[in-house]
This record gives C-alpha cells, structure tokens and sequence, in this order.
C-alpha cells in the first residue's frame, strides 16, 4: 500500500525502505500523546542524491534546523518546593509521554524559563522559527515522502514510533544516511525520548560506528555564543547515550509496558501490520513490533565519539562553521542529572547565571521574570530575533 506511492516514480532505484512519521511528534514528543484521534502518519523514504555520501564529517547543507530547543526561558511567581514525585513537573507534564531531550536542553539553557512554558504556555513561534521550519521540511522530504496512516490508540501510536525507528535504521545501513529518527530510551532511571536530526555512516571500511550531526539555522551570519554551543553539544550527546543504550539491550520492555499503562497484546490496526509486513517482519501486536525493535537496535554498533554540530545562515543556507567535539560521559550525566532535579521537584527553578543574563532579551516570559527587569525595575527592551538560542 504504502510503496504502490512510489513504485512508478523510482522503477529504476533499489527497494525503498519506509519510515513511519507521526505528524505530532516532531521535537516535543509530549504534545502527541494526546492522541484523541486518528491522525498520525506514514513516511516512504526516498534515495538519498548522490552529493550526501561526499564528505560524513563536513558536510554542508544536511539536516534540518531542531526547533524543539526552545529559546530562552524564564522566571516564574515563586512557588514552594516540591515534596512528592506525583507534585512533580515529570508527574504532571510527561506521567505518558516521557521526557524529550528537548525537554533536557530546554531546562539547561534556562530552568526558570522551562518552569514558564509548563505553566504559562509554550513558545510563540516567530518569523525565524518560521524560516527554520520551512527549511526542515525541505531537507526532510529529500529522504521521506509521507502517507496517512490512521492509529487507534496508544499503543498504535507508540508501535508507529518503534516502526520508525527501524525503517529508519534500515535506510541509514542500505543508503548511509537517513534523517529525523525518533528514539526513545531508559536512562537515569527515566525514560527519555527523542528525534535525532541525521546519522550517517562513515566511508571509511573499518569504522561501523554511526555519526550523529545536528544542523542549526542562524538568523545571522554569526556562530553562535558558547552557551548555545554548549546546549547543542548537551543535545547530541543526550542522542549517543540514548542511542548506546539501545545498542547495549538496555531497554527494560516489561516495564515500558507498564509505566506507560500499554498492552503488549493489544492487537495493531491494519495499516501498521501492513507496514511491518512491507518492512520485512510480521508484526501482530505491540509486543511483537517492540521485540523487533531491540533486535534491531542489537545489530547497532555504538554512535562515534565524535559529534558534530553545524552552523547554516538562513538566508543561502551556507554552512557558517562546525563544531566538532568529543562525546563526555561524566559531563553529560552530570548535566542530566541536574535538569532531572528540576523536574523530579528536588529542587526550584533558578534563573539562568548572572553573566548568561543577555538570554532575558530574548525570552517571551520577561514580563513575569524578576531576573529580566534592570536595577530601575523597568523591563529591557526585547531584540527582534528572539531565537536567540537556535539561531
């Protein structure tokens, strides 16, 4: 059903593995969970051009811009100390949906103004986010070409992810690169989830070990200052400890099953037996998808301990500058576990440092924020671009 799309236009290209995308899932996660109906969808990916397998660490224009990092955020009305896990943000925002990665790097740049958008509502998307969107839905469809796929509960939902990630998997080992591969994971005691911009394979024979690369679009044709740098660097390496987990068979089904209130029995809609059907494996039920899955992810060699982070001007997506940089585990674990005391409500939200104030220019909650009023108690004016964080 789903390669029938395609069939005619690639007759003269290899089979086309198929990638299942939800249209709610995107960077938060959180938002699609609320499933009150059937929309969810399909993805065919197409051949990878021929300029994608030039260079795999510097590369130019390659993947999408994640505008799941939010910008900046801000203070909140002061509010008492959380005490119980079920007063906890985690309880009351993520209880079914797990915590995103955006969620990780959004409580990094600013735990203040994380707090904000729970309460207060997200982010306004502005004309900059605008162009970053339009930007990611051009490099997606160089790989993906989508289908509607209908799903009747959350279990539909959840095994249309675990579909995604393998045919995701299979297209970066037929054609060594595929794009936006959701992820989802059991790290530090919580689960975690994710969209991982591109992965490519290296060229070289005896290196198996999958790159990871995040792109950012800049509004100007500046590289971003070191705490957004080290935010994206926070980002990719969140990916590689999600991913390696995975690779290690560290992901504990009987209780995915049961935190997310799942039946692995539960029988799957049409489409979806289908789809695992045209994938290469019958899949009848949740269980059935999830086995699979981590079968797949066995197969995987670790992500390379080299990450990458690009830097692309929005106006000619020219590439701006790399970052290049090696994966830290005592750091990243660190910086986890700080964030997870914000939600777990072990601790209030603090505003960001005091020499990293100049975020407060940009944050929509400044209104509200006692960190982004001045020494007279009057509110500095906001900047025009106020996707500071992104780019």
């Amino acid at each position: 059903m789903a390669e029938a799309s395609s069939s005619s236009e690639d007759h003269n290209h290899r089979h086309i593995p198929i990638e299942i995308i939800s249209d709610d899932e995107m960077a938060l996660i959180e938002a699609a969970l609320a499933f009150a109906s059937t929309r969810s969808f399909s993805a065919i990916r197409s051949s990878s051009p021929p300029h994608f397998h030039a260079n795999a660490l510097s590369v130019t224009v390659l993947s999408k811009r994640r505008l799941s990092s939010g910008g900046d955020i801000e203070d909140l009305p002061t509010r008492k100390k959380k005490s119980t896990l079920s007063d906890s943000f985690l309880h009351r925002f993520r209880k079914k949906r797990g915590l995103s990665v955006t969620d990780l790097t959004s409580t990094e740049w600013c735990p203040k103004q994380m707090e904000f958008s729970l309460l207060l509502g997200g982010r306004k998307v502005n004309q900059v986010m605008r162009v970053g969107i339009a930007r990611h839905a051009k490099l997606e469809e160089e790989v993906i070409k989508r289908v509607e796929v209908k799903v009747k509960s959350q279990e539909d939902y959840w095994a249309l992810k675990f579909l995604n990630f393998i045919n995701g998997v299979n297209q970066l080992l037929f054609e060594g690169l595929t794009r936006e591969l959701p992820i989802i994971g059991f790290a530090e005691d919580i689960w975690m989830v994710g969209v991982i911009d591109e992965i490519r394979m290296p060229l070289t024979e005896n290196d198996h070990n999958p790159i990871l690369i995040d792109t950012k679009t800049r509004a100007r044709d500046t590289l971003p200052a070191e705490p957004q740098r080290r935010n994206g660097r926070l980002q990719l390496m969140c990916y590689k400890y999600l991913w390696d987990n995975l690779v290690a068979d560290d992901f504990p089904s009987k209780f995915f099953f049961t935190y997310f209130g799942l039946n692995p029995q539960h029988n799957l809609c049409e489409d979806l037996k289908v789809i695992s059907a045209d994938s290469g494996f019958s899949a009848s039920t949740l269980d059935d998808v999830v086995r699979y899955y981590r079968n797949t992810c066995r197969m995987l060699a670790p992500a390379h301990d080299q990450l990458l982070l690009r830097y692309e001007y929005q106006k000619d997506h020219s590439l701006l500058g790399e970052d290049k940089f090696a994966y830290d585990s005592d750091w990243l674990k660190n910086q986890i576990r700080s964030c997870l005391e914000f939600w777990l409500g072990e601790r209030e939200a603090a505003c960001t440092p005091e020499e990293e104030r100049w975020k407060c220019r940009y944050c929509q909650f400044g209104t509200v924020c006692p960190a982004y009023t001045d020494s007279k108690g009057t509110v500095a004016p906001k900047s025009i671009d106020s996707n500071i964080k992104e780019g």
